[in-house]
């Protein structure tokens, strides 16, 4: 409970953000969508980083909203905050000049598959699986069906929110979610020779 929720390291030009609450299944909460806010704001600034990579501790990339705190309180203006802070959140990876890299070492769920689908790619090994699983908790996963129906269309979205089914790392890679798909013991190496080939690249290009 002491360690901080998000961990930076930078490898040359490459910022790796690791999701650190792994007992939570890297559940987004307020504190860690505020902590990554925090580093977007940072990073939109830093011309020394030219990539950003987002990874994940444990046995989960994310399984979206924390739902013991959204359940701590029924006051709209307390839900409200917390999804336009999350929302402002997922925006700023847009908007920043480095691309953004998910590496996604298993499930992502909700407004964690949402987080995958912000980013401008994503590496995930063939083990990882995805969902918009809100409806098997009696939720609709309304903003990530935003940024996972421009990845993969409307219909294939629609499907993965209208029956919570969660879908394989070669399914998404065949449906746009996820852009390479490799075995899980290459994940660290294939997405940071992807980090630093793109690296390599004339940044203002490539913003």
């Amino acid at each position: 409970p002491n360690e901080p929720v998000l961990l930076r390291r930078d490898d040359g030009p490459v910022a790796i953000l690791t999701l650190n609450r792994p007992r939570a299944m890297n559940a987004l909460s307020g504190e860690l969508i505020d902590a990554l806010q925090a580093e977007f704001d940072r990073l939109s600034t830093d011309r020394n980083i030219r990539v950003v990579v987002i990874e994940a501790t444990g046995r989960a990339f994310s399984t979206g909203h924390d739902l013991r705190e959204v359940a701590s309180s029924e006051a709209y203006s307390f839900h409200h905050d917390l999804l336009m802070r999350c929302s402002g959140m997922m925006l700023s990876i847009n908007r920043l000049p480095q691309p953004v890299i998910a590496k996604v070492q298993a499930l992502a769920t909700a407004a964690g598959c949402q987080l995958v689908a912000a980013c401008d790619l994503a590496v995930a090994a063939s083990t990882a699986t995805f969902a918009t699983s809100g409806i098997n908790n009696g939720l609709f996963c309304g903003t990530p069906s935003v940024t996972v129906g421009r990845n993969v269309g409307t219909k294939r979205a629609l499907d993965m929110l209208f029956t919570g089914q969660a879908i394989d790392a070669e399914a998404a890679l065949r449906d746009g979610l996820v852009s390479r798909v490799v075995p899980p013991e290459k994940l660290d190496e294939e997405t940071m020779a992807l980090a630093r080939h793109i690296a390599d690249q004339p940044p203002q290009q490539i913003a």
